[in-house]
């Protein structure tokens, strides 16, 4: 029995609000005719996927198993429909996912030499789209930073760089040469999820502010309202004055993958795999400035 892509949409719709009104309206359908969409799916799937009664709608057991494993499942129906249009309008392109901080152009020009026709673009991905990117085929190839949902992912480790804490240039810690996460104990974070995904041991005290890009990140702290942790990378690429960077030794570092759907079959996105291994201990002495000017002066002259 297949399974029809139509009816797991609705289903998301559905699950997401736990609202059949509301997800109707969403999906621009009938509520009746998303209901006997739902049924219909129940009775493919043999299973019961909502309780429905007067207190509303809840996933069954079945139901969270299916929301669990449909994301990576429509995701990839999504990469395929993407991918034939882009082979529809001709020539060959390859898209690579990055985090601020991660140079691509190591990889690239490696890549490059096997394969001189091909067009790499570039797009840059943030901490909540890693994931969702590389699996809908927006990139095809990604640069990412743990943590991320492996679900669906294929992983390979390249690099990991020390972690720094970014500071408000008058801060009483700016200027040293390190720090410990002893000295910052009580420290406000600046930080873009829970307290679950805090690189440090013990849980900062919140500072209320949900970040999700560098950028958004320096102000807050620039401003005083708290501190924040950056890759080693992220400090080259984001040097201000008002910032302070100062490493804190005691902290585990930033782990840096490249990464693709599992799902994907690609001899482009093999090679570029293999390129960004054969580059990463270039890649990440770009995390050095001078390192950084010497690795793209050496790949120049060999392309």
């Amino acid at each position: 029995m297949d399974l029809d892509l139509r009816k797991l949409r609705y289903f998301v719709a559905v699950a997401d609000r736990l609202h059949f009104g509301r997800a109707a309206d969403e999906l621009h359908i009938a509520q009746p005719a998303l209901s006997r969409q739902i049924r219909a799916l129940e009775q493919d799937l043999g299973a019961s996927l909502f309780t429905r009664d007067s207190h509303g709608v809840t996933l069954t057991d079945a139901g969270r198993q299916l929301l669990d494993d449909v994301g990576p499942l429509l995701a990839s129906a999504h990469a395929v429909r993407r991918r034939v249009s882009v082979a529809a309008r001709g020539g060959q392109r390859l898209v690579v996912g990055f985090r601020a901080g991660i140079p691509v152009i190591p990889a690239a020009r490696e890549f490059g030499v096997r394969h001189p026709d091909v067009v790499v673009d570039v797009q840059r991905m943030e901490w909540d789209d890693q994931a969702p990117m590389l699996l809908d085929g927006r990139v095809d190839v990604g640069y990412v930073r743990l943590p991320i949902d492996e679900t669906g992912l294929r992983l390979t480790p390249l690099y990991t760089e020390p972690l720094m804490v970014a500071l408000p240039a008058d801060h009483r810690l700016a200027g040293k040469e390190g720090v410990t996460e002893a000295d910052l104990a009580g420290e406000p974070l600046i930080w873009h999820a829970g307290a679950s995904t805090q690189p440090t041991t013990r849980p900062h005290p919140d500072s209320g502010l949900r970040v999700r890009e560098v950028e958004e990140k320096l102000e807050h702290v620039a401003a005083g309202r708290g501190i924040s942790f950056v890759g080693r990378s992220e400090t080259v690429f984001y040097s201000r004055p008002d910032i302070s960077y100062v490493p804190v030794p005691d902290l585990a570092p930033d782990q840096v993958f490249v990464a693709m759907a599992a799902s994907r079959t690609s001899p482009l996105a093999d090679d570029f795999f293999a390129a960004a291994q054969a580059t990463a201990e270039v890649t990440a002495e770009c995390g050095n400035y001078e390192m950084w000017q010497l690795a793209t002066d050496a790949a120049s002259k060999r392309g």
